[in-house]
């Protein structure tokens, strides 16, 4: 089971090593990158990671047209992937490039990287607890998908 400082470590080190993110992403400070990560994706930036709010990160992708992706990220099976586009769509262009910012990261840079973590992260957020426990365990995870999913 993995604590939300892990996971966000876990996102950050799949950034590192996409290919999307480029030299500038594979260069970067993982606590650095860390802590950018928590903050566009509802921890608030806090060093511990204090949070990954994955609620609204689905709703995010619901509202995009994503549910399909959200769908095979949360289950056990092979990942869907993501274009540059659905991810800045999802968080908004301004949060891409205040992101990208903290970074020293192109837009496009900052959008590769997280296509390539995002369905990691989620991945293993939703597999054996820890994310779970903070939404209210399975059922909770099942509130939010039945709401997500109709």
């Amino acid at each position: 089971m993995m604590d939300m400082g892990s996971l966000l470590k876990m996102g950050a080190s799949a950034f590192i090593q996409s290919k999307l993110s480029g030299n500038a992403g594979s260069g970067l400070d993982s606590s650095l990158l860390t802590s950018a990560l928590g903050g566009l994706l509802g921890g608030g930036g806090s060093s511990d990671g204090g949070g990954l709010d994955l609620g609204s990160l689905l709703s995010n992708m619901d509202s995009g047209g994503l549910a399909g992706v959200a769908k095979s990220w949360l289950g056990d099976g092979d990942n869907e992937s993501i274009s540059t586009d659905q991810v800045t769509s999802m968080f908004g262009s301004d949060k891409i490039s205040e992101f990208a910012s903290q970074l020293g990261l192109s837009h496009d840079e900052a959008a590769g990287g997280l296509a390539d973590a995002l369905p990691q992260l989620v991945d293993n957020a939703s597999s054996g607890g820890s994310i779970l426990d903070s939404i209210g365990g399975v059922s909770g995870a099942m509130n939010i998908a039945s709401k997500i999913f109709g």
